[in-house]
């Protein structure tokens, strides 16, 4: 049997946002409990498909301190802090991504850092090693991008540059064919996909295209009562709503017997230069180019994936890869938009302004077995150790509850010894002294028994310590045989289902709830510093978990 690591899930209540986005006239129209739903009175299922999606481990949590609830990445507001490249460590503002781009490159080969060289360097000579003629010597271009890793560069596509800044433009306009002949010159600028006036490129289609079916759209306003998108009748206008209801009601024409003018047919685009492409199925090119430049000069599927545009085949057709920029983010709480999550805006900075993570607000739970050593059988009783380690510096009151058998096509029978114990606050005060005699009564403790073995007894904690309650959960694990049900003997149907993935571990579904007093949170509406600094409010969380225990065992 493979090993198994005891493990702990923390529901988000992000879960219930379809109950909680209902209509408002839909929950005042309930007036008694039975029109609620079913699944509102029903235990949480961890194995349910949904659950898979609101179970997160403590550390990937955070908590909102003005709400009091778990939060999760899911249902976090995010927003930009800062826009950086990963290669250079430059921050990039907001409203040049789509003008300037970003200006560092990788190779299309290696997948390298490409440098911005001159192709037509001045030849060395010893006089530039003086400081009176350190600009002499100044490269001049054309420019190329190269890589020193496997030695590729920019010119074997037949791509150079006029400056070396603003790379991102100019490789922009040698691609997408943007005044090219008269910004550039240079016979060695000329891309080798750009041709007279039909645009090949996927953009460049799709903007001759787009300008095409607008000037259609334009010229057929005047003569027609019912325009396209973007135009009287477009989805962003502002009377849309109240002219498309009359349009059907026919409320538009009740005073008016004037006949409506014939609309004229839109004209479909036809040409190259409108953006229609006709699919060319004649491969002989290629096949061709194939069988002379072999196996090696065409691209694998990796380079051809991280191209921007799709349809690549060869290593000649590969383009320089822009780097992706990364983000900086804070996270806002949905309900209140309290922040719980800033980074610092620089960007070599990896500390944090606001970090409100969960793993400082809830006890974080441990399993581990009473006895260890032995595996989990079928239909007999087994023992395991829960220890809530509390982390803030307040009492906690902690109630469990437990199904009495778990969901699933085997269930298991859960016991909780002790579901309601106190856990002490998290204070540094005598802590080695404390951890000093709590070992020593543990092992005073444990000597006491007669027959040397472990037990729990029910309404009592196994163990505490500074701030860590331990309580005993018995299970008592289900058999992974199903019998065969008389109404299907003898059908094919009639033999036992296969288990499906993880469907062997125990796994237990509980509901804690936990109660403390703290300080009245100064976010609160018509809360004074002076009067009620020293008052203490009453707080709760309750939240749903799933515990795994173990695997049972099938022999």
């Amino acid at each position: 049997m493979a090993s198994f690591a005891p493990y702990t899930y923390i529901q988000c209540p992000c879960h219930e946002s379809a109950n909680q986005g209902r209509p408002v006239d839909d929950i005042s129209s309930r007036t008694s409990d039975d029109d609620l739903p079913e699944d509102e009175d029903r235990a949480f299922d961890p194995r349910a498909a949904r659950s898979n999606y609101s179970l997160y481990p403590l550390e990937y949590l955070l908590y909102c301190d003005v709400c009091h609830q778990i939060r999760c990445p899911r249902c976090v507001a995010e927003e930009l802090v800062t826009i950086y490249c990963p290669n250079c460590l430059f921050e990039v503002g907001s409203s040049s991504i789509k003008t300037e781009g970003n200006s560092c490159f990788q190779c299309p080969i290696c997948i390298g850092p490409l440098a911005v060289q001159s192709l037509e360097s001045a030849p060395p000579e010893a006089s530039l090693l003086t400081a009176d003629n350190t600009g002499a010597g100044t490269p001049s271009g054309p420019w190329i991008l190269t890589c020193s890793y496997c030695n590729w560069n920019s010119s074997e596509i037949g791509v150079k540059f006029d400056k070396p800044q603003g790379i991102f433009a100019q490789l922009s306009k040698l691609r997408h064919g943007e005044d090219h002949h008269n910004k550039h010159p240079t016979g060695g600028n000329i891309s080798p996909k750009k041709t007279d006036a039909v645009p090949e490129t996927i953009k460049a289609r799709f903007a001759a295209m787009k300008s095409f079916y607008s000037s259609q759209n334009n010229s057929n306003s005047s003569n027609s009562s019912l325009t396209g998108i973007g135009g009287d009748y477009g989805f962003s206008s502002p009377g849309a709503l109240s002219r498309i209801m009359n349009l059907y009601s026919g409320n538009n024409n009740m005073g008016s017997l004037k006949p409506k003018p014939k609309s004229s047919i839109m004209r479909e685009a036809d040409s190259a230069s409108e953006g229609f492409r006709v699919s060319d199925l004649d491969e002989s090119a290629a096949v061709s180019k194939l069988r002379r430049v072999g196996w090696d000069g065409t691209v694998t599927s990796d380079q051809a994936k991280s191209q921007v545009e799709e349809g690549a085949r060869f290593a000649d057709e590969l383009w320089p890869i822009p780097y992706l920029l990364r983000a900086k983010r804070s996270k806002r709480c949905p309900v209140c938009r309290h922040i719980i999550s800033k980074p610092e805006s620089k960007v070599g900075n990896t500390r944090w302004r606001i970090r409100l993570v969960a793993n400082n607000y809830i006890p974080s739970i441990s399993v581990k077995p009473l006895n260890p050593g032995e595996p989990l059988q079928p239909l007999q009783p087994a023992q395991f150790l829960l220890t809530f380690k509390n982390p803030i510096f307040e009492d906690i009151k902690v109630t469990l509850a437990t199904p009495a058998t778990t969901p699933g096509r085997f269930a298991s029978r859960v016991t909780v010894l002790c579901p309601e114990f106190h856990i002490d606050a998290n204070t540094d005060t005598d802590m080695y002294l404390d951890d000093v005699l709590k070992d020593g009564e543990k092992e005073s403790r444990r000597n006491k028994g007669d027959d040397g073995t472990n037990q729990g007894e029910a309404g009592k904690v196994w163990e505490r310590g500074r701030n860590w309650v331990s309580i005993v959960v018995e299970v008592i694990p289900a058999s992974l045989r199903e019998e065969e049900s008389p109404t299907k003997r003898g059908s094919p149907d009639s033999g036992p289902r296969p288990l499906k993935e993880d469907e062997d571990i125990l796994e237990i579904p509980m509901f804690v709830r936990l109660e403390w007093e703290g300080d009245v949170s100064q976010d609160q509406v018509g809360t004074t510093a002076g009067k009620e600094k020293d008052t203490r409010e009453k707080k709760e969380l309750a939240y749903w978990c799933a515990i795994g225990i173990g695997r049972i065992s099938q022999e």
